[in-house]
């Protein structure tokens, strides 16, 4: 009789989020363990406690999940889970804080599709402006986009001096050049938007970051994606369920919260399913990030348009 799928969910938050518990659950897993308030130092003796403690038989039949909301502390715990593993025993981990990875690897994936889509273009060399990038969902996307050859610039809404210290540490884990910029005033805002080819916004649900007299300034803009679902849009003019439509008065096109969502939830589910089904029985195992989740992403994209 083959074993029960287990999924054991490790996060630092006091909390374990119902939403990746629920999409455990879709997506195949028999049994999810939470483990909360998990500390760096302790994802070692879980993770081993986790392989050692069901043979060679059961531990192809579960996997790990990172949550919290620190991408950073996540991106450690994945380490160090995958240090922690002794093959064959060994299993699957992803890492995906507040669902950031997945809905930063949506956001980008569906903004260089409509790239591609509306002007044959990609992101390789394209100005792109992040305005809530030091938030995971914008910290991530900035991280992907610069990864993609683009040239992107955190955009500080109140102080450089805010923003500095994370662009400069994540120049240097994953060798890009990020550029911080100051848009803590309308005439900042409107100076970077005359130069921007393409916004991302992932701000705070509920604030306008960009209305439309700050868009009548961009004159090169090509593609804006708002992250934010609660009214009003992050950026006038950009609906919730707007797929690559025409920002009216521009020559852009609006990217919304649902259709980045629709996304997400489609690759986090097929995420979660990598992990629990392997073509053979002791197959290697998968360490998901945030560029796993942009890659698939984009795969789904590319599969939809046949």
């Amino acid at each position: 009789m083959e074993k029960s799928s287990i999924l054991h969910l490790i996060t630092a938050a006091k909390n374990a989020s119902p939403f990746d518990t629920n999409m455990a659950f879709d997506s195949g897993f028999d049994k999810i363990m939470s483990y909360t308030n998990v500390t760096l130092s302790e994802v070692k003796g879980l993770t081993q406690d986790a392989i050692f403690s069901r043979g060679l038989s059961g531990v192809k039949r579960e996997a790990l999940f990172i949550g919290g909301r620190d991408v950073d502390l996540a991106m450690q715990m994945l380490d160090a889970s995958k240090k922690a593993m002794l093959p064959p025993f060994a299993c699957s981990v992803l890492a995906d804080p507040s669902g950031a990875f997945t809905t930063a690897g949506a956001m980008i994936a569906k903004v260089e599709f409509h790239l591609k889509k509306n002007f044959g273009e990609d992101l390789n060399g394209k100005t792109v402006s992040v305005f809530g990038s030091t938030g995971p969902v914008g910290g991530c996307v900035s991280i992907i986009a610069a990864l993609q050859g683009a040239n992107v610039r955190m955009v500080a809404h109140q102080s450089v001096a805010d923003v500095e210290p994370k662009a400069s540490a994540w120049n240097a884990q994953y060798n890009v050049n990020m550029q911080v910029v100051d848009g803590s005033t309308v005439e900042l805002k409107n100076s970077i938007l005359e130069t921007t080819d393409i916004v991302i916004c992932a701000a705070a649900a509920g604030i306008q970051v960009i209305n439309a007299d700050n868009l009548s300034h961009a004159k090169q803009l090509k593609i804006v994606a708002d992250v934010n679902a609660v009214p009003p849009a992050g950026v006038q003019g950009v609906g919730a369920g707007d797929d690559g439509v025409l920002i009216e008065g521009t020559q852009a096109y609006g990217i919304g919260a649902m259709a980045v969502g629709q996304l997400k939830y489609v690759t986090q589910h097929k995420l979660l399913k990598q992990m629990l089904t392997a073509d053979e029985p002791f197959e290697k195992p998968k360490y998901l990030e945030f560029m796993a989740a942009f890659k698939l992403a984009r795969d789904i994209l590319k599969a939809q348009s046949l």
